[in-house]
């Protein structure tokens, strides 16, 4: 994908339009092509060129947005880190991805000197998002910069972004992309819903996830205008839909369900909505539903994707109504359900979902062994189980590691979820399992009510036997304040599962 050349058709076509939104600054599609153009000058003045490493460690901010699309025009390999990683996942990402430079945000908790101290691949630190300006500022550096940039031959297999599904002191685990793998995801949305340059998309998910990367890809490819919040807010993230006429977005279920506990939800004008989507599979439909309510206006949809595989890779079609499953499959990729010996199982029954297709990521980076353990002739085994039905519906079990076995049989984790959140007094669940000397396992809830129940444990189990089988039912429930989030804003389970 040609980064640069898409500015360039935007800036003109759409050049007064509105690309970004942030904190009621407004960044043109002129503006941003100017700017970006300017932040690769620096870039290159700094070192970079085609193929060398530039880590960003920002929150969601316009800078970001330059960084991404800087490099892009120049051909060098982005390593998004999160935000909320501390000093010692924070050195190990950028020892391993060997990062030449650092564009960050400084944090009293993470000594950014130190680090640069610490590696010796690490040459220079460019700091963004300051009150104050200075020489080696952001702000300061593209001021004084040249929009004019020499041309750079990208080709379609040459890496481009190398991204980091967790912050870890261990090995890191970077999955390797490249400037062809940027087609992914604007090809599936253009498959599966109508993005055009009428709408607005509000983005509250991290642009250091893959999920929020989505948002600049729409922007640049749709010219459609983003609304990009520093992190999300739920009462925020209403008012910014009400305030800009927000067609569309697409987060996590957590974060449908934090905005379903806000009281003043009915003061929200949400019937500029269009579509929803939710992704980070397995959901609930109930959750969605609820959420309907107050924007009637607006297409329910579910999808999936994994970071690996440029996503969405499925997402409901745009005649269904069928949320309970993940949708049906892009035409880009191929999805097959097998079995541990790698046969294709029946429609019905689970199996892991395996796909293929030039989606699929070129290696985990630094790291053959695991490569070759996900990376196999019948494509990526993704860990997901799943089913399809009669008409090609997709339907998500949950991971392996989210299969219980009660006296023999096999529990699915999210299944249990799904029950439990029919529930109008919960708020959120999660499942897992838990030993026990007679079954092996049994299953085990935490639950989040809502606010002002007076809802028990036991009442809970009750409700559960009303919708489960037997072996199925928590035999223990667990009621908490709030669960523990990932980075991701997903719940946590596998700190829930440490105790």
């Amino acid at each position: 994908m040609k980064i640069r050349k898409i500015l360039q058709n935007k800036s003109v076509e759409f050049a007064d339009k509105p690309a970004i939104i942030f904190k009621e600054q407004q960044i043109t599609f002129s503006e941003l092509n100017r700017n970006v153009l300017k932040f690769a000058n620096v870039l290159q003045s700094t070192g970079v060129s085609k193929g060398v490493k530039v880590a960003i460690y920002l929150p969601n901010c316009i800078e970001y947005v330059y960084s991404y699309l800087a490099c892009f025009c120049i051909g060098a390999v982005v390593v998004p880190l999160d935000y909320m990683l501390k000093t010692d996942e924070l050195t190990s990402c950028l020892d391993h991805s060997e990062a030449k430079i650092l564009i960050a945000r400084t944090k009293p908790v993470v000594d950014l000197n130190a680090i640069k101290k610490d590696l010796s691949s690490l040459e220079e630190i460019i700091l963004c998002c300051s009150e104050i300006e200075g020489p080696g500022q952001f702000g300061a550096l593209i001021a004084n910069a040249n929009n004019e940039l020499e041309d750079v031959l990208i080709d379609d297999d040459d890496p481009c972004l190398l991204m980091y599904t967790s912050g870890t002191t261990g090995k890191p685990k970077g999955i390797l992309l490249t400037y062809k793998h940027l087609e992914g995801s604007p090809a599936a949305m253009d498959h599966f819903v109508d993005l055009n340059d009428k709408d607005i998309k509000l983005a509250a998910i991290p642009l250091s996830h893959i999920g929020g990367f989505i948002y600049l890809q729409n922007c640049i490819i749709f010219a459609i205008t983003v609304v990009l919040m520093d992190r999300f807010n739920p009462f925020e993230f209403l008012g910014l839909i009400d305030r800009y006429k927000v067609t569309c977005f697409h987060i996590v279920p957590p974060m449908y369900n934090a905005i379903l506990t806000l009281k003043e939800i009915e003061r929200f004008d949400l019937s500029s909505l269009r579509w929803v989507v939710v992704f980070g599979a397995p959901s609930s439909p109930e959750i969605m539903e609820r959420f309907h309510k107050y924007c009637p206006n607006a297409k329910l949809l579910n999808g999936w994707g994994m970071t690996e595989t440029c996503p969405p890779n499925t997402v409901t079609p745009m005649d269904s109504d069928n949320i309970a499953s993940i949708g049906k499959p892009a035409p880009h990729c191929t999805i097959k359900v097998l079995d541990d010996e790698g046969n294709v199982v029946p429609n019905g029954e689970i199996g892991e979902i395996v796909i293929s297709g030039w989606i699929v990521m070129k290696e985990y980076y630094k790291d053959p062994e695991l490569t070759k353990s996900v990376l196999r002739p019948e494509g990526l085994h993704t860990g997901d189980l799943g089913r399809f039905d009669e008409n090609g519906y997709l339907y998500i079990a949950g991971r392996k590691k989210e299969m219980i076995k009660v006296g023999g049989q096999i529990v699915f984790e999210p299944e249990v979820e799904s029950a439990l959140y029919k529930h109008d007094e919960v708020s959120e669940v999660a499942v897992i399992g838990m030993s026990d000397a007679m079954k092996g396992e049994a299953v085990k809830a935490f639950v989040v009510l809502r606010e002002n129940s007076l809802l028990k444990a036991e009442d809970i189990r009750y409700f559960a036997r009303q919708h489960l089988a037997n072996f199925k039912v928590p035999q223990v429930v667990e009621l908490r304040e709030e669960l523990p989030k990932n980075k991701a804003g997903k719940i946590d389970k596998e700190s829930l599962r440490k105790g």
